[in-house]
Parts: structure tokens; sequence; C-alpha cells
């Protein structure tokens, strides 16, 4: 087939998984014989213009014309069977979407809340937050400025949102929609977009890495991602320095805006701030390691460190919230912690960490869970099945 794909990266500044897996993604199209185009745009031209670029963006949110435009002839030339989109957001807009009216069946991944949550993540306050998505309106997002904190920056979000959903242009101008977890779908169905057009496929690992034998691994647990409050990081540097001496040592790998006080707050604890690695070190951080841990105080999409730790047969503790007691198989494949108490999550950590031979036996559960859902070759079915029928679809309509 030909596949447009279409993606707006985020900054270069903050490394996203989603970048990451839009590219995995087009190589495993490309890798089975499809024929792949990008249509993408970066947000890094936003801030190499500074005001003028920021203003530009903003605009761009509800819609862009020049966007509409150029996919219009863009269809009308290469005659895509498949338009594929996982990010429009902040410079090519919705707008594509009827541009493409009457070519090749229209497909969204949602890799977040967008559609309907100015903010992207259900989250204020540090709590999980679902007033706009459940009474599918934009009002509690413009009272609280979820959008960075700031009503002026949530306008164009909250605009796109109430445009798209009186225009009715997730009923009729996709054909269809990929959740990353069920949690997601059935979330975002209650928030308007057709539950019927939703379908499932979570991330994958490319490849086939070797499991890193329990014996050699370092007695050392891992943290990665974003060192921001949602991410759940405060609790968890907390949490292990009341743990106290016995503790094993936490490599935390990535940056954000609480590296500073993350730094003080660790001072005592047994804890490694990595920074920011890069993909294949991070990874081997992770193969090497006894514990991956996720305390997540948001709803997730579908993390890319799971399934990284998956693929290696390393073990996961995750929060228990949103879509992350489902990915673990109810524990089965991973250990559960409150996200919200912290001296639970040191109790929690306390006993998972004390039984090795359980740990081993939940990273072996977690690699054949990987090994039956999260492969290459299983995703690829499960798309090509997402293509086909949104194919039928687009014949129907």
């Amino acid at each position: 087939m030909r596949i447009l794909v279409v993606h707006n990266y985020y900054g270069s500044a903050s490394p996203s998984g989603e970048n990451q897996v839009v590219e995995t993604e087009v190589q495993l199209l490309r890798d089975y014989g499809h024929e792949v185009a990008v249509f993408d745009r970066h947000s890094d031209s936003i801030r190499s213009r500074g005001l003028i670029g920021s203003m530009a963006g903003a605009l761009s949110v509800p819609w862009n014309p020049f966007s509409a435009r150029e996919m219009r002839d863009f269809v009308a030339s290469w005659k895509p069977d498949i338009l594929h989109a996982h990010n429009t957001f902040p410079l090519i807009s919705p707008s594509i979407f009827p541009a493409a009216a009457g070519g090749p069946a229209r497909v969204m991944t949602l890799h977040n809340y967008r559609l309907l949550c100015a903010a992207g993540i259900p989250m204020r306050d540090n709590h999980p937050c679902t007033l706009c998505i459940k009474r599918r309106t934009v009002a509690p997002a413009m009272r609280y400025g979820c959008y960075r904190e700031s009503k002026i920056a949530t306008l164009p979000l909250a605009a796109g949102i109430a445009l798209h959903r009186l225009r009715n242009t997730w009923q009729n101008d996709i054909e269809a929609f990929v959740a990353l977890t069920e949690f997601q779908r059935d979330l975002l169905s209650l928030g308007g977009i057709p539950a019927t057009k939703i379908e499932v496929k979570p991330n994958f690992y490319p490849g086939n890495p070797e499991v890193q034998p329990w014996k050699i691994r370092g007695p050392h647990c891992v943290f990665v991602g974003r060192l921001s409050e949602y991410k759940g990081i405060v609790k968890l540097i907390r949490a292990w320095r009341r743990w106290g001496k016995d503790a094993p040592f936490l490599h935390v790998i990535g940056d954000g805006p609480l590296r500073e006080k993350l730094l003080q707050e660790a001072r005592e604890a047994n804890v490694i701030f990595d920074g920011q690695l890069t993909p294949s070190e991070t990874e081997r951080k992770i193969a090497n390691a006894r514990l991956l841990i996720l305390p997540s105080e948001c709803f997730e999409g579908f993390p890319m460190v799971i399934r990284e730790a998956f693929a290696f047969g390393t073990p996961v503790a995750v929060s228990d919230l949103g879509p992350l007691p489902s990915i673990v198989d109810g524990g089965r494949a991973g250990f559960l912690l409150d996200p919200f108490d912290e001296a639970a999550v040191t109790r929690g950590l306390r006993k998972i960490w004390s039984d090795q031979a359980k740990l081993r036996h939940v990273g072996e559960m977690g690699h054949l869970e990987f090994r039956r859902r999260y492969t290459a070759e299983a995703n690829l079915d499960i798309l090509h099945g997402i293509y086909s029928r949104a194919l039928e679809r687009r014949k129907v309509a």
C-alpha cells in the first residue's frame, strides 16, 4: 500500500517517545514492502522565530488552511491508500482530514488525550482530571488554564476542541482511531470519539533482544522519564529516602524542571542521577537492572519504557492507575503501587525487593507478554487489520 504518515515532531529540547514511535513504525512499514511518505512539521521552528513563531503556532492549532491546501495537493498527486496521522499539534492541525476527503482512508493514532483535553494529559493540581472529557466541554480547561497553567495558552487548544466537536470532525473525517490501551479507548469514547471507530494497538519493540541472566544484573533499580511532578518522581525519591541505607541504588534517567529540587531531596539517599541518555544507553540500563519503576500520577498512554522492560525481561513496578494495571496484566507481569501514598510506595518497594525469586519470575512473565503482544510482527498484524477496516469504511462512505 501507499501510506502517508503525518506527524508534528515535538521540540528537540524535550525528547519524545512519541517521535520515536512514529519513526519505528515508519521503518516497520517500509521493511514489509509498503511505500511510505511523510508529511511533517517540527515544533523547533516555532521556538526559532520567538514571539512571532509562538503566535503563528497558536493560530495554527484549531485550523491551519495552509496545511489543508498542502495536504489536498499532496493527496491529489501521490494518491495514498492510507493517511495515518500521529500528531497534528501545533502546526499541522486537523484541517488536513477534511482536505483529504475522497482520497485515502484516514487513520489517527491517539498518543494522548489532546482531541478532548487541552492539557493533553488529563491532570490538574497533580491529580487526574477528566472533567472536560466526561462533560464534553472545554469550560473547565478555560476556567483553570490547564495548558501550561495559563488561560491564554489554553485558549487555542480549547478553541480547537470546541471547533472540531461542533463540526463533527471526529465523526465524519476519520475512518479509524488507534488507542494504545483499552482504558484509553473507553475514556475517549466517553468524551465523544465514536466507539465503533476506535481500535486498540499498543506500542511495540523492534527486534528480539537478548535477556541478561539475572545473576549478572546489577542489584539496582531504574526510573526513566521526565523529571516532572506527574511522573511521580518526587514521591519516589522521598520513598527512597525513607527506605534508608539498606535500599538498593536507584538510577534516575531523564531530565526536567524538577532536577535541582530532586538533587536536594536525594542528598542522603541511594540515588544516582544519570541525566538524559541516548536511547541505546537507556536500554542498556534497563536491561541490566532488576526493577524498573514507573510511579506515574497521571493517566499514561502506553509508556515506551514498559515495552522495553518487557523486551529485556526486566520486572516493572507501576502505579495502580489508569491503563498501567492492565498493561502488566493485573499484576501478573508487573507489580502495582499506590502512587499517591509515599509510605505505601516505600513499603511496597521494600516487599518487592525482598523477594528476588519473585522479581525474577515477574520479569520472565513480562518477557512472555512481549513475545505474545509487543513484537514487530504482532504489531504489524494489528496495524494491517486496522488499515483494512478503515478502507472498508472509506468505501461505504
